[in-house]
């Protein structure tokens, strides 16, 4: 089952939010069946990009929004939207498909997708402008750790044993990189 085409990711607010995922709570399938049309085409397209199999994206979509129906307090608008906890439970699903599949596939080709909170191609082109100036400003070693946990989902174990270096240090790569990028957008 792919999602309703009219979809539109930036309709509704975060109170708006909460007042559907408390419909949710309450076991109102018409509040899921909004969450479904408003936010299915980016779990969709986060599954699409990161399996390359449109088969599998549907499962993924029909895993995130299973989940969401039968746990909704998983979701803390505290810690974000819930496009982009979505967006982030579809990418970690895909990437355990991918993980259980490996044998069989390459995913060294494999794109993972901005963020889904981007609310048009716009501000979508100039962040990813600014990812690619902070990448490009990183020492090579440590953009390398980076790409291959994030645009091929490999863990710090398995990066390691790619790289040929420490578990520690491919750890600490990993997380100057990413205080690196946090204190470039935070400014």
């Amino acid at each position: 089952m792919k999602p309703d085409d009219k979809s539109q990711l930036g309709r509704g607010d975060a109170g708006d939010e909460m007042r559907l995922v408390a419909r949710i709570r309450a076991g109102d399938q018409q509040a899921m069946s909004e969450l479904y049309d408003r936010y299915g085409k980016v779990v969709y397209a986060v599954a699409l990009r990161v399996l390359q199999d449109a088969a599998g994206a549907e499962d993924v979509l029909q895993d995130v929004f299973l989940q969401l129906w039968r746990n909704p307090d998983a979701f803390d608008a505290s810690r974000g939207s819930l496009a982009a906890w979505l967006a982030v439970i579809s990418r970690h699903r895909s990437i355990d498909r991918l993980r259980k599949r490996r044998p069989e596939t390459d995913i060294e080709n494999c794109v993972i997708a901005s963020s889904p909170e981007l609310r048009d191609e716009t501000e979508r082109a100039l962040v990813i402008e600014k990812i690619r100036v902070v990448l490009a400003e990183m020492n090579p070693d440590q953009r390398k750790v980076l790409e291959l946990a994030f645009f091929e989902g490999l863990t710090h174990t398995e990066i390691a044993a790619k790289t040929g270096e420490p578990l520690g240090t491919v750890k600490t790569r990993i997380r100057s990189g990413l205080q690196l990028l946090r204190a470039k957008f935070a400014g």
